[in-house]
């Protein structure tokens, strides 16, 4: 039998686990990503949990899947659908078998299919597959009592032997791509470092479910994905959004020579950024959780005056909190970065869902003309050099800087190589200096940037007050000349406005003379970048431009937008950054493509889309 069996080579694999909020299929999904990156292998994931802290076991709303797109060349989504469905249970194979291809291959505990599993996902029959009409094929394997077997003679309870069972099926689906295991024991290891009898117990059933497969020949062809991008030599990880977001602002405090502060609140999404940084005590960062959303702002409000690079991190509902704070950082022009990792909305919405629904927000949800410059990063990698400009344009041009991300990239991740600090930009806060003293006011500006000098509290000679009553351009003292305020508002204005003389040109991707512009914004990058190649490569002419800096628009925009007689703007909202397109381009026409539906774009219906545009 071990003769017939045949090593298929793939281009691209994409897996998607799924079960219990319990069944840990997040841990499963991130090891198989992070060994398949190890090999080499480009990667995207996207984890998609439920909002409930835990839902009555097997039920129907408590699902939690993981999907992960593995490919021998460059990947910029996780997938539409996928080719391994692992359904812990039918709740999950009812919920998760709209992901899975036509020819897919379904994996299940069959111990979790009796009458009363299947009474709890709403089946009418004790046939599910029947019922729910599936042809692909399905390898049902009774991964709860071979767990149970596996670790029998643990000495391990009976409800935690059943928690392995995922390791169980992340043995069967790396045996299936021929995936070594020492990575996956490396991390288990690591993960239970201070339980190692929970971590020997995983790992001995991780081997068992891969010699299951190899035992069994639980299929008749394996697969193998060997890499064939070509990278650049260096120290690869599998990270992140809110990870990569993380390390952005350690590496512009180094590179600023600031301590870095955070004051922050929980919040779904953004909460991982404030647990990492609170580990790198040891690099002089400070953490503090705060009481509210409002304190965590205004402490981080104190902390930029104080001389500090200070961050506040939250999502859409704490931004709301934080406005009113952010707007002292406005006024007093105060270098400031707000992190907001966008959720499904409005009020609570959907906490563990994505969307771009932010944008105005951002941009205008304020009392008074309260300029910020907004950036919005693109990808899980990419938001650690989003991170990085945020905090140098805050730090640079004295002003808060608004960084969206979204729970798409923030929780997703991809294989990203350890940069080198030497090659960004150095980072040059326009400090006060002593020529100045005796002569200086607090706001005093550079001729050519409009931006004002900061005096740290303690410079001598530099005392001085700000705060968030309107002062006096001349003096710093408070003014309610009508004049003087007009002036105020009009050069704040133009601070911001002059950023765009420090960022980078729109850049466009595919054809000169393209029938279609694409025009994206943030973290559908992957989607339609993936959009746009699969259409030049059936003949369409297709070019592509996605922002990565809102506020203010890269220079060059208005002169590359005009070049297109049709183009279509595509965000996860009802088009916001479509409608900041036509007031900040007059006469430009748009054509949109809008979805809200807490989920990222599929490709294939972008693709029709944007070809039943073309041929209109």
């Amino acid at each position: 039998m071990a003769d017939e069996m045949m090593v298929k080579e793939l281009e691209e694999v994409v897996v998607r686990f799924s079960g219990d909020s319990g069944d840990g299929m997040q841990l499963a999904g991130n090891i198989f990503s992070n060994v398949s990156a190890t090999v080499g292998n480009d990667i995207c994931t996207f984890p998609d949990y439920p909002a409930d802290i835990r839902a009555p076991q097997g039920s129907l709303t408590g699902v939690s899947g993981f999907q992960i797109h593995v490919g021998a060349g460059q990947v910029y989504t996780p997938g539409d659908r996928c080719h391994v469905l692992v359904a812990m249970n039918p709740s999950a194979l009812k919920t998760q078998i709209k992901f899975c291809k036509p020819q897919g291959l379904i994996i299940t505990d069959s111990d979790s299919f009796e009458a009363r599993d299947l009474e709890k996902a709403k089946f009418t029959t004790n046939n599910p597959f029947e019922e729910l009409g599936i042809k692909q094929e399905v390898l049902e394997v009774p991964i709860s009592s071979m767990c149970k077997e596996s670790l029998k003679d643990s000495g391990l309870d009976n409800k935690t032997i059943l928690r392995c069972k995922n390791m169980f099926a992340l043995g069967l689906v790396c045996w299936l791509f021929n995936r070594n295991l020492s990575a996956a024991e490396k991390m288990l290891r690591e993960k239970f470092a201070k339980k190692p009898e929970i971590a020997e117990a995983n790992i001995k059933v991780l081997n068992n479910g891969y010699n299951y497969g190899a035992n069994t020949h639980a299929s008749t062809s394996t697969y193998k994905i060997e890499s064939k991008a070509p990278k650049s030599k260096g120290l690869y990880t599998d990270i992140n959004g809110n990870k990569a977001t993380s390390y952005g602002l350690i590496a512009a405090a180094e590179k600023a020579g600031l301590e870095l502060y955070l004051g922050s609140y929980p919040i779904t999404p953004a909460t991982d950024i404030l647990h990492e940084l609170s580990k790198h005590k040891s690099l002089g960062i400070k953490t503090v959780q705060c009481e509210d959303e409002i304190a965590g702002c205004a402490s981080a409000v104190g902390a930029a005056f104080a001389g500090a690079l200070a961050v506040t991190t939250t999502s859409g509902p704490g931004i709301c909190l934080k406005s009113e704070a952010m707007n002292l950082a406005v006024i007093g022009e105060l270098p400031l970065v707000i992190v907001n990792v966008q959720r499904g909305g409005p009020s609570t919405g959907l906490p563990t869902k994505s969307e771009q629904t932010d944008l105005l927000q951002a941009l205008y949800g304020r009392n008074g003309e309260s300029p910020m410059p907004v950036i919005a990063a693109t990808s899980p990698t990419n938001c650690f050099e989003s991170a990085y400009m945020a905090a140098k344009i805050a730090l640079e041009h004295m002003t808060p800087v608004v960084l969206l991300t979204d729970a798409f990239i923030a929780n997703g991740s991809a294989a990203w190589k350890l940069p080198n600090l030497d090659e960004y930009p150095s980072i040059n806060p326009p400090y006060v200096t002593p020529d100045m003293a005796g002569k200086w006011t607090p706001y005093q500006r550079n001729e050519k940037t409009g931006v004002r000098y900061w005096a740290v509290p303690g410079t001598e000679g530099f005392m001085h007050r700000i705060g968030g009553l309107e002062k006096s351009n001349e003096t710093g003292a408070i003014s309610t000349e009508p004049e003087n305020h007009d002036k105020m508002v009009r050069l704040r204005q133009a601070k911001v406005d002059k950023i765009a003389d420090s960022i980078p040109e729109l850049n466009v991707l595919g054809d000169e003379d393209a029938d279609l512009l694409i025009v994206g914004w943030g973290g559908t990058y992957g989607h339609l970048r993936l959009a746009m190649d699969f259409m030049r490569d059936h003949g369409k002419k297709v070019a592509f431009a996605h922002f990565q800096y809102i506020n203010p628009l890269p220079k060059n925009t208005t002169d590359v937008l005009r070049k297109y007689k049709k183009i279509i703007v595509a965000e996860q909202n009802l088009g916001q950054f479509a409608g900041y397109l036509r007031m900040k381009i007059p006469g430009l026409n748009i054509s949109q493509f809008n979805q809200v539906k807490g989920q990222p774009f599929v490709t294939r219906e972008l693709i029709d889309a944007f070809t039943k545009l073309l041929e209109e």
